[in-house]
């Protein structure tokens, strides 16, 4: 095991991640979640990153956890944009910060088609226009700036009086456009079921390249995947095809997929034993990653060697 450890250790030393967290599932009672963060930042770990699906709002648990639990950086991953007027999230976000200390990292995205139409009964037209528009107004009020934008989708002209610093955007970009988009305008992106040649060869170079020519400085890259310390590689991958199908079929991720030349979301995990998984996570941070966020997945053994796998990963990247 120590020599596995220190594998790990100079695998971490070798390169640029600078956040190491983990997702995970927002339901149950709020106690306990608050205790599950509660371990985890005492185990090292760096960041936790929640959902905004159809459970609890996302926002308002981490300002819960956030005045309990003290240092974890706090992640929504990610805020669908559509349902929320860009004012009200930036009020939203704002009073994370003011209850959290400043430790929330804003993750938005647009959702897909067939939620923003099926179930909320909003127009999903032009998205990468409705995103542009979106960010023009939020990243200003955000930073106490008065906003006056009249778009073609949406229309804002004030600006809030709360005192807290602004959070980074991090906007769930994955194709070329929306990535450019990104760069010109947020702090960064943050990917899922994006495997490690697409990030390498797409991901980072567009929204880095795309940063530079808005004269912003170099985004954050958060990338986050599901994640299996195993002995039964197969296995794992199998578990991670059933558990994770749904992202096989919405069309954002198929198309990912599609790029990575995989066949299902078993192609991108990252699974194997210790040294391995920690080298896979080395490669993206060569790629210029700078956050990996783990999606633990497998029996509760493997789940449980792949937190103390994150944490040791945390733990050397800020020793």
């Amino acid at each position: 095991m120590s020599r596995a450890r220190n594998a790990i250790r100079r695998e971490v030393c070798s390169v640029a991640v600078v956040r190491y967290g983990l997702t995970i599932d927002p339901s149950g009672p709020l106690p306990e979640l608050t205790e599950q963060v509660r371990t985890i930042g005492e185990a090292g770990i760096a960041e936790v990153a929640i959902s905004q699906i159809f459970g609890y709002d996302a926002l308002t648990v981490l300002a819960v956890i956030g005045q309990q639990v003290p240092d974890v950086e706090l992640v929504t991953a990610v805020v669908p944009t559509y349902p929320r007027h860009p004012l009200m999230l930036a009020a939203q976000a704002l009073t994370v910060q003011a209850a959290t200390g400043g430790r929330l990292t804003l993750g938005i995205g647009l959702s897909h088609k067939l939620v923003i139409e099926g179930v909320f009964g909003l127009s999903f037209e032009q998205p990468v226009r409705h995103m542009r528009e979106y960010l023009q107004v939020l990243m200003p009020l955000l930073h106490g700036e008065r906003c006056s934008v009249q778009g073609e989708t949406i229309q804002t002209n004030g600006q809030l009086g709360i005192d807290a610093p602004a959070p980074d955007v991090l906007v769930a970009a994955l194709g070329p456009k929306m990535l450019e988009l990104t760069g010109e305008l947020a702090d960064g992106t943050m990917t899922w079921m994006t495997g490690p040649r697409t990030i390498e060869t797409l991901t980072v170079p567009t929204i880095t390249a795309a940063a530079s020519a808005a004269g912003r400085k170099p985004p954050r890259i958060s990338v986050s995947l599901p994640v299996c310390v195993t002995a039964d590689v197969a296995a794992a991958r199998e578990r991670a095809d059933n558990n994770f199908a749904i992202y096989g079929q919405l069309p954002s991720y198929r198309a990912m997929l599609d790029r990575e030349g995989a066949a299902g979301p078993g192609d991108v995990a990252f699974a194997g034993d210790e040294e391995a998984v920690a080298a896979q996570i080395a490669g993206l941070a060569e790629s210029g990653v700078t956050d990996f966020l783990a999606a633990p997945f497998g029996s509760r053994d493997e789940r449980e060697q792949t937190v103390a796998l994150v944490a040791e990963l945390s733990r050397s990247a800020g020793s």
